[in-house]
């Protein structure tokens, strides 16, 4: 660290992540690996799994696969850098490095936003207009609404990374977080941080009142319509293509919202670690369990593939 006048210019930070002593340490060390491996290993099989079968070329299954694509991103930005930390005595991340992790990581969280109400839109189009899907849900307009999520994720990451790496002064370098968060580092300003709470907040709100606003018009029409069907076979058949969404969007908007909407003077980060565990480790390790094991065609894809194999041997 160099100083300047009476404040600290900090060059680096410590992350103090979980506290205790080296048994817990080295407990949590593999259990992070453990998790971060079935995060790679479930999220790459179910990509590889809708692009070698045809069958899973459709639409839905494009956004499922960009979606697991997403989860071992965001999961790739924390976790190796997290146990390096574990087994590090030194336990340091470096300002520009912060800043990058930082940025990458508000992207994929916004852009995980973005997809599951472009998966909400697909769903709404499948349901209340068959007939017109296919026409509707182009591969260019597929495309189309990915790199649009990215686009939009890259705005709010930037502007939110902007405001609290340049105009904000840093008066203490312990970061009290395994991961460069935000409310953690607002903790360590000596600067007013009411504006960067303004902007966040409204970054934030827009961000999740508009895609959840996606979302739930969406299940509105999907419900009405639903309840529309004279079968109760085609209705359950209906609701069955929505459950693993619906559930992917409840851990994720449930656990989001209570981080990041929250005023950072009432936030607590013994508390605010549990939940990013919850969305950096769990969340990402579950996706792809609940795609695949709640999803009949997912099922029966991994069948074709074991049955293909048997019979090549």
């Amino acid at each position: 660290m160099a100083f300047e006048s009476n404040h600290t210019l900090v060059t680096e930070f410590i992350l103090l992540g979980f506290a205790g002593n080296l048994k817990l340490q080295v407990t949590l060390f593999v259990v992070f690996l453990l998790i971060y491996l079935l995060i790679l290993m479930g999220n790459l099989t179910l990509v590889t799994l809708i692009r070698i079968d045809s069958r899973l070329h459709t639409p839905m299954y494009f956004f499922i696969s960009n979606l697991a694509l997403l989860d071992v991103g965001y999961s790739t930005i924390i976790i190796p850098s997290t146990l390096i930390t574990f087994a590090a005595r030194r336990k340091v991340i470096s300002f520009t490095g912060c800043t990058v992790q930082f940025f990458f990581f508000s992207i994929a969280i916004s852009c995980e936003c973005w997809l599951l109400s472009v998966m909400a839109y697909d769903r709404f189009t499948a349901i209340c207009s068959p007939l017109l899907y296919a026409i509707i849900m182009s591969k260019r307009f597929c495309v189309l609404l990915v790199l649009g999520s990215y686009f939009m994720s890259c705005l709010n990451s930037m502007v939110q990374t902007a405001f609290i790496f340049r105009f904000l002064s840093f008066c203490d370098a312990y970061i009290n977080h395994f991961f460069c968060d935000l409310p953690p580092l607002l903790k360590l300003s000596c600067s007013d941080t009411r504006i960067i709470d303004i902007v966040h907040f409204t970054c934030a709100t827009m961000l999740v009142s508009t895609t959840f606003l996606i979302i739930l018009i969406s299940y509105i029409y999907i419900v009405v319509t639903i309840l529309r069907i004279n079968s109760a076979k085609d209705q359950r058949k209906a609701f069955s293509t929505c459950a693993s969404h619906l559930t992917a969007i409840t851990m994720f908007y449930g656990t989001g919202s209570f981080m990041y909407l929250r005023p950072s003077s009432k936030s607590s980060m013994d508390q605010d670690k549990i939940i990013s565990v919850f969305y950096t480790l769990v969340i990402p390790m579950l996706n792809p369990l609940i795609y695949s094991l709640r999803n009949k065609e997912v099922k029966e894809a991994f069948r074709r593939i074991r049955e293909r194999k048997v019979f090549s041997l």
